[in-house]
């Protein structure tokens, strides 16, 4: 989840150290449900390889887990279909044991000529028979039942299976009817008999993930995700198909619970810490002509609301935002704004894209337009509206017309330089940072987001030495020392970066005295840092809950505590935080990436109770990475 494309969006941000540490401890992450799950820019992506592999050698299976890029192909597009090795077996009439995972190979099962005389089994013949004569016929009737099968002759195969199973009750017989149910999509059916030869072994890796598909065809999501995830832990992540199983299942979790929450979500500012970076990330300009004097105007006049939102948000506390969004309200509603109508609708369409309402905020800001094509700052919002919902050709557009009415506005380049960025076109998005500073180099922001996208290309002396001289011109600003503080924690220069981030904390809390808001992300880096250092979770824990006592909608600080939590075995307690970082969130995508975690997370507690043995075998694993 990234900031506001408005906003400032540095390669080290907090979000991203939140990711980062994802990738860093991947067996904890796989202790959620099996893959990495990483939020990123409102869009989810699943980490099933990378570096920390390498440390888990000897949790690995044998070298039979060890597939071709083709053999894994084959497999994700089985895994896909609901067939897997067993069908392969029974199309060709031969064995269908499960032969991987922790199983021996089976022996030969008895094949069964065409003049072989098939016994006729009943509920009442087959209490007549010896111990020796049921196993004898059960594998008679297996083998018929595979040649039925490999004939798709599935009427015949259930029916086989089906005697079998009344001779011995064998996992495996279960497995090879649901295999004929599937094939005839009779996905209740596979859920039954899966769940029968799951009951008799639990371990059984292609029961489960035929189980899985059966539950994902009739849109039981959260039990599908439950079966492919034990699948993922009894092949100690080995399976790709199976892993990729469960991001896909995670993400259609997350997008149908995320769409019954927008359905029911209060249009609502999100934390003042996130309406601060939007807000700030144009530069402060004085009142408009005509709205400098209280005295000049009318009390409760257009004009006069929209001067007081403009001095509300001067505060930068929840209090403040909530007044001014109320006073621009007001403004519109009031007729005598003349030439102060277009600003009024920028304004007022600001607060409604900060609340998620974009429907409307985008009416405001196109009305803004059409009364005064010359107000750039309208042209740079809109083009912020469009890229968060990955309109860049519209975006482009927009930055286009602005600096057609404008072309030596700093902040069209800056918000510019916001876009090349978002799209990982570093040398772009330098060149326009530098624009905007040589425009206006008063301007913190354009210095600090220039020193972190040198920093994404690689040069990383050329970004310290822009963070030094940002110090020398801005050293009363905490963002500078939050945002250098990022980049040296991102070096692992843990003492400096603590150091950074102190310095940044001691001066949000003279701004409150002073009697402006709070930032709370210098708390939340500091926790970060610490946890990463030191492994104190006290002590990052204790910061988090200070950040979340000053900003309890922060969902930075809300995410930064389930991580914690989570790192921690706390499962329970992390599922809370991350169901409420997904309340929190203002947009669809960061809700689903919230969610993806929460339901991450919640399965986790369901492999625990439902499958203990599974809980503690993950357990051993972690435990066997952290000694490491």
């Amino acid at each position: 989840m990234a900031n506001p494309s408005g906003s400032i969006v540095p390669s080290a941000s907090t979000w991203d150290r939140l990711t980062a540490w994802y990738g860093d401890n991947k067996v904890v992450a796989w202790t959620i449900a099996g893959v990495t799950v990483v939020a990123v820019g409102g869009s989810i992506y699943y980490l099933s390889s990378g570096p920390a592999q390498k440390d888990t050698a000897s949790s690995r299976p044998s070298s039979r887990a060890k597939k071709s890029k083709k053999k894994a192909k084959a497999d994700l597009e089985k895994a896909e279909t609901g067939l897997g090795k067993e069908e392969e077996d029974v199309r060709a009439g031969t064995k269908a044991e499960d032969d991987g995972g922790f199983k021996t190979a089976p022996p030969k099962p008895a094949v069964v000529e065409e003049s072989d005389e098939l016994p006729e089994i009943t509920e009442e013949s087959v209490t007549s028979l010896s111990e020796p004569q049921r196993k004898e016929y059960a594998g008679k009737l297996k083998a018929a039942g595979n040649k039925a099968y490999g004939s798709k002759d599935y009427i015949k195969a259930i029916d086989l299976y089906g005697q079998a199973i009344l001779c011995k009750a064998d996992a495996v017989f279960y497995s090879n009817r649901a295999a004929c149910w599937n094939a005839m999509s009779n996905w209740e059916k596979v859920i039954e008999d899966t769940t029968a030869a799951i009951n008799i072994d639990p371990e059984y890796v292609k029961a489960l993930n035929r189980r899985a598909n059966a539950y994902e065809q009739e849109s039981m999501f959260s039990e599908a995700l439950l079966d492919y995830t034990a699948s993922c832990i009894i092949d100690q992540f080995q399976n790709e198909a199976s892993a990729q199983s469960v991001e896909r299942l995670l993400k259609k979790l997350a997008e149908s619970k995320a769409k019954t929450i927008l359905e029911g979500k209060t249009k609502k500012l999100p934390s003042p810490t996130f309406v601060s970076n939007y807000l700030q990330s144009f530069r402060a300009r004085d009142l408009p002509e005509g709205l400098d004097d209280a005295a000049d105007l009318s009390e409760e006049s257009g004009p006069w609301y929209l001067r007081k939102g403009l001095q509300a948000i001067q505060h930068k506390t929840g209090e403040g935002y909530t007044e001014a969004s109320e006073a621009f309200d007001q403004a519109i509603s009031i007729s005598g704004l003349d030439s102060h109508e277009a600003y009024a609708y920028n304004m007022r369409g600001t607060f409604r894209y900060l609340k998620g309402d974009n429907d409307a905020a985008l009416d405001d800001l196109n009305r803004s337009i059409e009364l005064d094509p010359s107000l750039v700052q309208s042209y740079v919002k809109r083009a912020s509206m469009h890229l968060e919902q990955s309109k860049r050709d519209e975006a482009a557009q927009d930055f286009e017309l602005a600096t057609s009415h404008s072309p030596q506005d700093p902040d069209i380049f800056y918000h510019r330089a916001q876009l090349h960025f978002i799209l990982s076109e570093f040398t772009e998005a330098a060149a326009d940072y530098q624009k905007s500073i040589d425009l206006d180099p008063k301007f913190i922001f354009s210095h600090i987001q220039l020193g972190v996208t040198q920093y994404k290309m690689g040069s990383v002396a050329s970004s310290m030495a822009t963070f030094r001289r940002c110090i020398k011109s801005f050293g009363d600003k905490s963002d500078v020392y939050n945002y250098y503080g990022e980049l040296l924690l991102d070096q692992q220069k843990f003492q400096e970066a603590v150091e950074k981030f102190e310095t940044a904390v001691e001066m949000e809390r003279k701004a409150v005295g002073e009697g402006g808001g709070m930032n709370v992300l210098p708390l939340i880096n500091k926790a970060l840092a610490l946890f990463q250092w030191k492994q104190d979770f006290a002590g990052a824990e204790a910061l988090c809950q200070k950040a979340l006592i000053i900003d309890p909608e922060c969902d930075i600080a809300v995410a930064t505590m389930a991580q914690l939590l989570l790192q921690q075995g706390k499962v329970t307690d992390a599922l809370q935080y991350f169901e409420r970082a997904a309340e929190l969130s203002r947009t669809e995508g960061e809700i689903v990436n919230a969610l993806s975690y929460a339901e991450a997370t919640r399965t986790q507690l369901e492999v625990q109770e439902k499958y203990p043995q599974l809980a503690s075998r993950l357990q051993g694993m972690g435990q066997g990475m952290a000694q490491r």
